[in-house]
């Protein structure tokens, strides 16, 4: 069983590296930048940080299937940062200053990626509350999905226009 285990932690690793590089060669083709796609997966970390959290709070221990949800956090969290850094990016490149792009994007994408955060969450809110045995076994992967959204969605509507104001004045 020990065994086993580190074999299915091992596989996990490699897919998360897989996933990782592939997920950065995906956002930096139509993005047309080195840089952008490792803005936009710089809040995958705390994504993860927001999931091992709501497991403590909830009681549960990481595992398997946490890691599985985590990954699926991740998708959801690239994209709401992808949405922000694509409205960006038609802001400045039609040439609008800097401040006012960033500004402007954030507060034309909030609703879209607030709406996104709450669907994600109230649809996972009937599972982490079933007392059901067999809502037991996928409880992990719901706590992280809900737990890891919520708290990138924070940091993603604030983290990502401060790396972009970062690494924007100072590629002029």
């Amino acid at each position: 069983e020990f065994e086993e285990l580190g074999e299915i932690q091992a596989g996990f690793k490699t897919a998360m590296i897989l996933t990782l590089l592939l997920i950065y060669a995906l956002l930096a083709v139509p993005l047309k930048s080195y840089w952008q796609p490792l803005i936009i997966m710089a809040v995958i970390p705390f994504g993860f940080a927001g999931a091992i959290f709501g497991h403590g709070l909830m009681g549960l221990p990481v595992s398997i299937l946490s890691l599985f949800g985590m990954m699926a956090m991740t998708g959801i969290v690239i994209n709401d940062s992808l949405v922000l850094m694509t409205r960006f990016n038609q802001y400045y490149r039609a040439g609008m200053p800097l401040n006012e792009a960033l500004i402007t994007a954030g507060t034309s994408r909030l609703r879209a990626i607030f709406l996104t955060t709450m669907t994600t969450v109230c649809g996972l809110l009937p599972l982490l509350f079933e007392s059901a045995e067999q809502a037991q076994y996928l409880k992990p992967a719901a706590v992280s999905l809900v737990f890891g959204e919520l708290f990138a969605t924070g940091i993603t509507l604030l983290i990502i226009p401060v790396l972009l104001g970062l690494f924007t004045s100072s590629k002029q």
